[in-house]
């Protein structure tokens, strides 16, 4: 396959950017992403009077809605990866480089951290956190495996044959994730280690990190397996 995840997936007007652009990408991208997951999970547990229904509806919906916003604005410009599975997976199929995949990673985790910190201040809440948000248990992270999977096979079979419908499709299968999983679909080792710094509604306990950790690895690894297989090209494709 010749596409470079999201990057190529839609019309680029500009030259070819340079790798300081795409970091800059990165990581403003991710400063929104994870910023929104944390402030709309804050504005959700406030307004929703204790029903917790209400409050992971409001935090669906906005993340849904930032990344639509964000994959489209600004893959053209970086991939709009904003998370290290999905730069491990553009890593393994040989479209970015390994120091290039370091780079991506450090950059969503720092721009994603300083969006978490941006939340807190805008409620008013102490910057510096830690999560007693208590995920634990095999389940969570096989629900942690099967929602990192399901975002690859997403991402890989859109650009593969429906490219332009990468943001929606993004955006559509994380809120699905949100409410078919019993870890709300993290799906996403940097954001989770950002939510560990957070003690909100959308927070994590730090001790439970390596698990979630671990099945979003094992679902990369699964996802790209099985569609190097899955959405193989056609003898007439070329």
């Amino acid at each position: 396959m010749s596409e470079h995840l999201l990057r190529d997936a839609v019309p680029r007007r500009a030259p070819y950017p340079g790798t300081a652009r795409r970091l800059a990408a990165e990581a403003l991208g991710s400063f929104f992403l994870f910023g929104t997951v944390i402030g709309s999970g804050i504005m959700g547990e406030t307004l929703a009077g204790g029903n917790v229904a209400i409050a992971l509806l409001g935090n669906t919906l906005a993340t849904g809605a930032i990344l639509f916003v964000l994959i489209t604005m600004l893959a053209p410009i970086s991939g709009a990866h904003f998370n290290p599975a999905v730069t491990l997976t553009a890593l393994i199929r040989r479209e970015i480089g390994a120091g290039e995949a370091g780079l991506y990673t450090l950059v969503q985790l720092a721009g994603g951290i300083l969006g978490v910190w941006a939340a807190h201040l805008m409620f008013e809440l102490p910057v510096i956190q830690f999560s007693t948000h208590v995920r634990s248990g095999a389940a969570q992270a096989f629900s942690e495996g099967i929602a990192t999977f399901g975002l690859i096979v997403t991402i890989l079979g859109t650009v593969r044959y429906r490219p332009a419908w990468i943001a929606p499709a993004v955006g559509a299968y994380i809120s699905a994730g949100y409410w078919f999983t019993s870890s709300t679909s993290f799906a996403n080792p940097a954001i989770t280690v950002a939510r560990a710094l957070s003690d909100t509604f959308a927070g994590i306990a730090l001790p439970d990190v390596p698990l979630f950790l671990a099945g979003q690895i094992v679902g990369t690894l699964v996802a790209v397996v099985l569609c190097q297989w899955l959405f193989v090209a056609e003898p007439d494709e070329g």
